[in-house]
């Protein structure tokens, strides 16, 4: 299953996922990982699996 969201050659700093979501919704770059480092490091939210889950389901980059 692929989604139309592309991720990031440019605004990447592992694998582009953040930057792709952040360029396709027109959010800043850095508010996304800064919320993201901020999710993962609560409990309930497993951020690396899902960051693996999007990492595998987007496009590469364009």
């Amino acid at each position: 299953m692929k989604i139309n969201i592309h991720r990031s050659r440019s605004n990447r700093v592992i694998g582009g996922v953040l930057g792709g979501l952040s360029k396709h919704y027109h959010w800043n770059p850095l508010l996304v990982r800064v919320l993201f480092a901020l999710l993962t490091l609560t409990p309930p939210f497993p951020g690396i699996i899902v960051y693996l889950i999007l990492w595998i389901v987007m496009q590469d980059p364009e």
